[in-house]
């Protein structure tokens, strides 16, 4: 009787080469008909006019203000959301409390609920006519059709990211290394800066691109709170309707541009982290090895 070998084994369970190559078609085709060439389009459309009209169409004033408040926007949004993120992993991997289960489920709610919906919600708090409105309107704050309600719903519908990434990852660390750190006379705020935060950093940066690109291209939250008011309270993609509805195609597209040049350089950021992230996982395992 012949016996099996791992390589008789894997022989055995490899698929036909044209299996392979049917599949690998398919990937190609798909990634060629939702990646590629909406990203050809884009700049193709946005250079259909030339370079000159491509970079006054991205540098002129209402251009330049979307920019800066899409910018404004991740740069609050993102920090509150990392700062939450850790705040709720840490709760959730390393204590057990009353009411953790309806923190878990708090947590993926902006995944369940549609980003017009959310921002309707903050259309009847802070609305003129909403919940908290009078009081607003009695003390001279402004929150809906403003900057900060941009901000608010940004944070709502990214605040899950980040939270998401580092509890799977934190609760597959265990606590281990933390309960160590105590033993050996560390304080609350040592233990995490000096084992559990080096633990999860990887996890951490990959959440914050993930959350940062999310907040950067939002549209259905921010479109229901922002009132559109041009210059103002328009974030890129608000901009790029503008254009889109008015007949500027060339514009829009060229505007466009900016967020999907944001895009690449997500992936290619997001890419690096995966590679790093692995990376350290071998010398980890190595060293346990060792």
């Amino acid at each position: 009787m012949s016996q099996t070998t791992p390589d008789n084994l894997n022989s055995q369970l490899a698929e036909p080469a044209w299996v392979r190559n049917v599949f690998i078609f398919i990937s190609l085709a798909f990634l060629t008909l939702f990646l590629l060439l909406p990203i050809l389009t884009v700049l193709v459309t946005g250079l259909n006019k030339g370079a000159v009209y491509f970079f006054n169409s991205i540098t002129e004033k209402d251009a330049f203000a979307a920019i800066k408040l899409t910018l404004i926007t991740a740069a609050i949004a993102v920090p509150l959301n990392v700062l939450f993120g850790v705040a709720s992993a840490w709760a959730v991997t390393k204590f057990d409390f009353f009411g953790k289960k309806a923190l878990l489920t708090l947590i993926d709610l902006p995944f369940t609920v549609s980003p017009v919906i959310s921002g309707l919600i903050f259309i009847l708090l802070f609305g003129a006519h909403g919940a908290f409105g009078p009081w607003l309107r009695a003390h001279d704050i402004q929150i809906v059709f403003s900057v900060p309600g941009i901000v608010l719903a940004t944070t709502f519908v990214t605040f899950p990211f980040v939270a998401r990434e580092l509890i799977p990852l934190m609760q597959a660390q265990g606590t281990e290394e933390e309960n160590a750190a105590v033993i050996l006379g560390a304080n609350g705020w040592q233990t995490f800066f000096k084992v559990t935060l080096p633990n999860i950093k990887w996890g951490l940066l990959y959440g914050v691109i993930l959350c940062n690109a999310r907040a950067m291209g939002e549209f259905g939250a921010v479109s229901v709170v922002s009132g559109h008011i041009r210059g103002l309270t328009n974030t890129i993609p608000l901009h790029v309707e503008i254009l889109y509805g008015e007949y500027q195609f060339t514009a829009a597209f060229a505007v466009s541009s900016i967020l999907m040049l944001l895009a690449l350089v997500t992936l290619a950021i997001k890419a690096w982290v995966e590679h790093q992230s692995k990376k350290a996982i071998e010398e980890a395992s190595k060293l346990r090895g060792i």
